[in-house]
């Protein structure tokens, strides 16, 4: 996934801490009158790290922006991925109480689904994943009540309903239920019940289980970790 690790423009950079906009920024860099680290710069497109690196303007030192965070975190099932409800549900930071404090979920997951959730300071990074153009992989582990057959895989794989799956695997099947691995590069609204409902085989169960290169792995529902940059960088 090419994610540039926390790197925007100097003019980004200077906007992003809100001294000044695009057009002045790009002003106040070739004016001489900007240094990052110490040494002085003049082209507004270099890149810096706003969370890392110390920016100077006239002298004078800019406050620094929220620390980078980024968290992978086990969403139970019956969590809705908002901030406050207003019908009193629990929410994801409900459960996360203060390791929270300060982070935008990446898309959502619903009350029903369970599983990987990211969340981060970064908005650069939550476009990034969540942008179609960049079609970052989701993976999920589904149950679905009845028997998918082959072909049936193979026209989520080809669209229905405007919607499509481009990967689903059988892992174990029979008349009663079939488990799958299904994987989206798309975070639409339900797409994936609403792609099994298509076929006439209602999921029962939804787990994701990785988005992108980070996957849930040991987590249990309500456990969380640190994400670091690196990992983001994988493909």
């Amino acid at each position: 996934m090419a994610y540039a690790r926390g790197r925007v423009a100097l003019e980004r950079a200077l906007s992003k801490l809100r001294l000044a906009s695009r057009s002045e920024a790009q002003r106040l860099v070739r004016a001489g009158l900007v240094r990052v680290n110490g040494t002085l710069v003049t082209n507004p497109l270099a890149a810096v790290i706003p969370e890392e690196d110390r920016i100077e303007i006239a002298g004078r030192e800019a406050a620094p922006v929220r620390a980078w965070r980024t968290i992978a975190f086990y969403k139970p099932r019956g969590t809705v991925t908002t901030r406050r409800d207003p019908e009193g549900r629990r929410t994801v930071f409900d459960v996360l109480g203060a390791a929270g404090e300060g982070l935008a979920a990446v898309g959502r997951l619903d009350l029903a689904t369970a599983g990987l959730l990211l969340l981060t300071t970064d908005t650069q990074l939550a476009e990034h994943l969540t942008n179609p153009v960049n079609a970052v992989i989701r993976r999920y582990v589904v149950t679905a009540r009845g028997l998918v057959t082959d072909e049936d895989c193979a026209r989520l794989e080809g669209g229905l309903a405007g919607l499509r799956a481009s990967r689903a695997t059988v892992r174990k099947r029979s008349r009663r239920e079939t488990h799958l691995v299904v994987e989206l590069t798309e975070g639409r609204n339900r797409e994936i019940r609403r792609l099994f409902d298509a076929i006439g085989k209602p999921v029962t169960r939804l787990l994701r289980v990785a988005y992108g290169p980070i996957e849930l792995g040991t987590l249990q529902p309500g456990e969380w970790r640190e994400v670091t940059r690196a990992e983001l960088s994988e493909r």
